[in-house]
C-alpha cells in the first residue's frame, strides 16, 4: 500500500529535498506541497493524504493552527512535526493540538520513512532526542516530594495497575514497544495490550498524548 503524503514548509528548497527522499521509495508518494499553513488547509481537505508533514514556523498561519484545524475538521490524514529545534514551543503546542508524531528536520532519511510509515499505520512518533528535552522543561513541575525522592503517585495514575505506570513511563521516554519489552522482560505483544489499555484507561487517542500527559504532569523525573 502506498502511502500519501503532503509536503509543508514555508522553504521551497527543503520541500524539493523532502520529495526527493521519499520519491526513493517504493511506498511513499508526495501527493502535495503547500508553503504555508493556509494552504496546507486547502490542500489537506482536497487531497486527504495520510500523512502531512508540517514545518510549525511559517509566515500567515503557523503549523500549529493548521494542524489544529486539520485535526478539528475531522480528518483522517495524520500530522508529524518537523521543527529545526530540539525544542521548539511551537512544535509543542502542535502535539497538544493533536499532531501524531515530533522529529527533527535534521532526523536522518531512512528514520523519516519510518516514521512516516509508523504514523499511516496508526502508531505515533516521537523522538527520544525531544523527550530528553521535555523531561528538563517539565522538572520545574515536579513535586518537593519528588524531588526528595519520597514516594509518591500521582492521582492521574490511579485507573493504572504499577506495570501499567511502568509501561507509561517508558512510553513518556520515548522508547517503542520492541524497546519496552526488553527494558522490562515483556514480550513485545503484551506491551503492545499495556500501551492500549493505558491510552483507554486515561483517555488518550494514542502515544503522543501519552508523551504531552507524563511531562505536563512532571510524571518522569530526569536521570
Amino acid at each position: 500500500m502506498t502511502v500519501s503524503v503532503v509536503v509543508v514548509d514555508d522553504q521551497p528548497l527543503l520541500r524539493t529535498g523532502f520529495r526527493m527522499i521519499l520519491h526513493a521509495t517504493d511506498d511513499i508518494r508526495v501527493v502535495a506541497e503547500a508553503g504555508d499553513g493556509s494552504h496546507a488547509v486547502r490542500v489537506v481537505a482536497e487531497h486527504a493524504p495520510d500523512v502531512v508533514l508540517m514545518d510549525v514556523r511559517m509566515p500567515g498561519k503557523d503549523g500549529v493552527t493548521a494542524t489544529r484545524e486539520i485535526v478539528a475538521s475531522g480528518s483522517a490524514s495524520r500530522v508529524l512535526i518537523l521543527t529545526t529545534f530540539d525544542l521548539d514551543e511551537y512544535a509543542f503546542s502542535a502535539l497538544q493540538a493533536g499532531a501524531s508524531g515530533f522529529l527533527l528536520k535534521d532526523v536522518p532519511p531512512a528514520e523519516l520513512t519510518a516514521a512516516i510509515r509508523a504514523i499511516a499505520a496508526g502508531d505515533a512518533v516521537v523522538s527520544p532526542r525531544i523527550t530528553r528535552a521535555l523531561l528538563d522543561r517539565y522538572a520545574t513541575q515536579l513535586s518537593s516530594d519528588e524531588r526528595t525522592g519520597a514516594p509518591h503517585r500521582n492521582p492521574i495514575l490511579d485507573p493504572l495497575t504499577d506495570r501499567e505506570t511502568e509501561v507509561l513511563m517508558a512510553v513518556g521516554r520515548g522508547l517503542s514497544n520492541a524497546e519496552i519489552a526488553t527494558s522490562l522482560h515483556l514480550s513485545e505483544s503484551t506491551v503492545k495490550t499495556h500501551v492500549t489499555r493505558i491510552l483507554g484507561k486515561l483517555g488518550l487517542r494514542d502515544r503522543v498524548q501519552a508523551v504531552v500527559l507524563v511531562y505536563e504532569n512532571g510524571l518522569n523525573k530526569p536521570a
